[in-house]
């Protein structure tokens, strides 16, 4: 084959070859999916169906749920599909497209998670003013900047790793089409193409992580400020679970794509695919209920009214 225009399908090696393995791990992802989609879609209609929760920060969390379901939902029954078949086939165009969405929600993710260190900011810092700070539309427009800066940042990655030829091999070293894995089987001259990925990424990640490493400093220095121990400890409950996100979601982040090429090992870089694919956009709806009394409170009197309507 000699470019990419010939190259019409992708074999997705999967996580793993051995037999005894395929039916324990479908059930395992199986689980991992329904269990991602139960609970975001159930935080995103919790948070409409309460009133109280019609706040910035409860906006922001829907995004944030909506952003964990799809790019979850862009590689998981994918992954699936790949314990149930011998060759696991992808095509040209399905394989650009799983890309494509994969990358826009991971980005719009990372610039997410930024605007709702920023919104705690306005929370703890001003909250007299946060009502004027934080209006609708500001946050319209900070969820409306994630996604214009996802939708760019997967166009470039996706047209630069689909720009170059692939002629050597068409057996994708992963278990779903991601850029480094896909660029690998390039057989052109891809080192202006891991530049420009290497960059890019790194502007996107640590752009948003300057802004959340801010936001907690100027966050701190007002708790350190607090005499009433109930004010010190809203404001703590009001970041803990944001910044268990934040660790989670940059710890492999950094670790897959902030390091150069020549580092990557494929095998190690499929787990930690797994954790940022699958794992967090599973414990993010866990990490926001468990430590939020009003998403517990919300959850309480849904299910209340639900018993109530049914005359138990």
């Amino acid at each position: 084959m000699g470019n990419q225009t010939e190259m019409t399908q992708f074999i997705l090696l999967g996580l793993t070859s051995a037999p005894e393995l395929q039916v324990p791990l479908f059930i395992m992802f199986t689980l991992i999916y329904l269990i991602n989609v139960v609970g975001n879609l159930g935080m995103i209609l919790l948070i409409l169906m309460d009133s109280h929760l019609h706040t910035p920060m409860y906006f922001f969390l829907i995004n944030l749920s909506l952003v964990d379901l799809g790019y979850s939902t862009a590689v998981t029954p994918t992954v699936m599909a790949g314990f149930l078949t011998v060759d696991n086939v992808i095509s040209y165009n399905a394989c650009a497209a799983q890309m494509f969405f994969f990358a826009v929600f991971a980005t719009v993710e990372n610039f997410l998670l930024a605007a709702m260190a920023y919104d705690r900011c306005a929370a703890v810092c001003r909250p007299l003013h946060y009502t004027t700070t934080m209006t609708t539309t500001v946050c319209a427009h900070l969820i409306l900047g994630c996604y214009i800066c996802g939708f760019l940042n997967a166009s470039i990655h996706v047209g630069g790793t689909f720009h170059l030829s692939f002629c050597v091999t068409n057996v994708v070293h992963h278990f779903f089409c991601d850029v480094p894995a896909v660029m690998a089987l390039s057989c052109s001259n891809r080192h202006v193409t891991e530049l420009v990925l290497f960059y890019v990424a790194s502007f996107n990640t640590l752009l948003a992580v300057l802004v959340i490493i801010v936001s907690y400093i100027l966050i701190f220095i007002n708790i350190l400020k607090m005499h009433l121990s109930a004010g010190y400890q809203k404001a703590l409950t009001t970041c803990a679970s944001h910044s268990i996100a934040v660790s989670i979601f940059y710890g492999t982040i950094i670790f897959m794509y902030l390091q150069p090429s020549s580092r990557h090992s494929m095998d190690t870089d499929k787990v930690a695919s797994v954790f940022y694919a699958m794992i967090i956009p599973m414990l993010n709806p866990v990490v926001y209920s468990l430590r939020n009394k009003e998403v517990k409170s919300a959850f309480r009197k849904v299910v209340l009214d639900g018993k109530l309507s049914l005359g138990l």
